[in-house]
C-alpha cells in the first residue's frame, strides 16, 4: 500500500507527490495538483515541494536503482558488452559510468546473482609440450650469451647475435614442408599419417639447423669467418640491383659445385657478359643510324634530344592552341604582283618560343636563384630543373674532392639521369674551372 493520500480525492498516491510548504500535513496527487484544488486554509498559489515515494528498487541500497534503471543496465551491457561502460552510461541516461562499473560487478557479478549464473570451470585442456612441472620452453631459461661482433661483422655475415639467427639459416626451405598443412574436417587416418610424417619431417631438419649453430658457437667458428672477410669489407661494395639478386638466387644451386672465388668469378663473368650484350645492342643502334665513329655519338645523342624537344614543343603548342598561319604578301606585290605566301612557324620559331615559356616557367622553381646565367642556359638546354642540377653538381663536386684525397668512392646519380645529360654538365663543370679533367 502506499505511504500516503491525496489530501483532496483521498487517493492512495504511487511515485510524485505535492506537498504543501505553508499548511500541515497536505498532500496532494499530482491530478489534483495540476487542477489547482484548494480544501481549508490550502491555497493554490502556495508555495509547494515535491517528493517522489518510488517502490523500493532490486536491490537494498542507500541510493536505489530503480526497475527502469536495472533493466536499461542489462540491456546496455547486452548489447555493447561487458566493460564498455561510457556506452553504457549513454544509454542508462541517469547514472554514471562508474556507477554503472560499481553496480553490475557488485550485484551481477560478484553478488548471489552471479554466483548462481557464472561456473568457473577449469580448462580439461592438458599441455604436453614441456615435462610436467618444467618450463614451458627450456631454452628460454637458458639464455646463450651473445657473440661479440661489430655491427659491419654482423652485416657481412647476415647474422643476429641476440637471436642467434641467421639472414639465411641452413635449410632455409624446410618451412616449406608445412607451410601448406591444414586439419580438414574430412581427413582420414590415412591423410593425419601422411601430415604427421610431414611434422616430423619439419622437426628433424630445425634439429639439423640448431646442430650446426651449436657446433658453429662452440668452435668460434663465426668469428673466423668474420676475421676471414673482413678485408673484403674494407673496399667499397657494388650496390647490386634487384635483378642482379634474382640471378645471383637462381645461381645458387651451382655453387656446391665450386668454391667460393669461382663461383664468385663466375657470378662476375655473367654480369660482364649481360653488360657487354647491352653495350653492343646499343652499338647496332648507333650503326643502324649511320654512325661509325664514337666521336660522332655526342653530336648524334645532342641531335636526338633537340628533335624530341622539338616534337615536346610541338605537342604543347598543337594542345594549347592550333598553329597560327601567318598569310604575308611578297615584296613583289608593290610591283604588281599579288601572291599570297602561307607561311607556317618553322621548327627554330616553335623551339624559340618554347624556350621563352620554359624560361618563365622555370623562374619560379626552387634554387633558380642560386644559378648564374650560363647555368640557366645549360638548364634551359636540357631541360632540368635548378634543383635536381644543384644536387648533381655537389655530387660531382664532391666525388672529385674525395678522389683528389684518395678516399676511393662512387658517385651516386639521381636515378633516370641520362649519360648525355651528365656529359654535357662534366663538361660543362670543366670548361668553367669547377673540377679538372680526368
Amino acid at each position: 500500500m502506499a505511504k500516503y493520500r491525496c489530501s483532496y480525492c483521498q487517493s492512495d498516491i504511487s511515485g510524485y507527490r505535492a506537498q504543501c510548504a505553508e499548511c500541515f500535513d497536505i498532500d496532494l496527487c499530482l491530478q489534483c495538483f495540476s487542477c489547482g484544488a484548494e480544501l481549508g486554509t490550502h491555497k493554490r498559489d502556495h508555495s509547494y515541494k515535491i517528493f517522489n515515494d518510488s517502490p523500493v528498487g532490486a536491490f537494498d541500497i542507500t541510493k536505489a536503482w530503480s526497475l527502469a534503471e536495472e533493466t536499461m543496465l542489462l540491456d546496455a551491457v547486452e548489447q555493447y558488452g561487458f566493460g564498455n561502460w561510457d556506452d553504457v552510461a549513454s544509454h542508462v541516461e541517469s547514472r554514471s559510468a562508474e556507477e554503472c562499473q560499481d553496480h553490475y560487478v557488485t550485484f551481477y557479478v560478484n553478488g548471489s546473482i552471479g554466483r548462481e549464473t557464472i561456473v568457473l570451470t577449469k580448462s580439461p585442456v592438458k599441455d604436453h609440450s614441456c615435462p610436467e612441472g618444467g618450463p614451458l620452453s627450456p631454452s628460454i631459461t637458458t639464455p646463450i650469451s651473445p657473440i661479440e661482433l661489430s655491427i659491419q661483422e654482423q652485416h657481412d655475415l647476415g647474422y643476429m647475435p641476440f637471436r642467434d639467427d641467421f639472414e639465411r639459416e641452413h635449410d632455409n626451405e624446410a618451412e616449406t614442408v608445412i607451410s601448406s598443412l591444414a586439419n580438414n574436417y574430412d581427413d582420414d587416418e590415412l591423410d593425419i599419417a601422411v601430415k604427421l610424417v610431414q611434422v616430423d619431417r619439419y622437426r628433424t631438419r630445425l634439429k639439423e639447423r640448431e646442430r650446426r649453430k651449436r657446433i658453429a658457437r662452440e668452435y668460434n667458428l663465426i668469428q673466423a669467418a668474420a676475421s676471414l672477410i673482413k678485408p673484403k669489407s674494407q673496399t667499397p661494395k657494388k650496390r647490386t640491383s634487384k635483378d642482379e639478386k634474382e640471378f645471383q638466387e637462381k645461381m645458387k644451386v651451382y655453387a656446391q659445385f665450386q668454391s667460393s672465388a669461382e663461383h664468385e668469378e663466375f657470378l662476375e663473368k655473367c654480369q660482364e657478359e649481360k653488360e657487354l650484350k647491352a653495350r653492343i645492342t646499343e652499338l647496332w643502334k648507333y650503326r643502324e643510324s649511320g654512325i661509325t665513329k664514337m666521336d660522332e655519338v655526342d653530336d648524334y645523342e645532342d641531335e636526338l634530344y633537340k628533335r624530341e624537344k622539338k616534337r615536346e614543343n610541338k605537342k604543347k603548342l598543337g594542345s594549347s592552341s592550333p598553329i597560327k598561319r601567318v598569310s604575308m604578301v611578297s615584296k613583289k606585290a608593290a610591283g604588281g604582283i599579288e601572291e599570297k605566301l602561307d607561311i607556317l612557324i618553322d621548327d627554330e620559331g616553335l623551339k624559340d618560343e618554347g624556350d621563352e615559356n620554359e624560361m618563365k616557367d622555370m623562374s619560379i622553381l626552387p634554387s633558380y636563384g642560386m644559378l648564374s646565367e650560363r647555368e640557366k642556359k645549360l638548364c634551359n638546354s636540357i631541360g632540368m630543373t635548378p634543383a635536381n642540377y644543384m644536387t648533381i653538381k655537389t655530387c660531382i663536386i664532391k666525388d672529385y674532392l674525395q678522389r683528389r684525397q684518395g678516399i676511393p668512392v662512387k658517385i651516386r646519380y639521381p636515378s633516370g639521369l641520362d649519360k648525355t645529360h651528365r656529359r654535357k654538365i662534366m663538361s660543362f663543370l670543366t670548361d668553367n674551372g669547377w673540377i679538372m679533367a680526368v
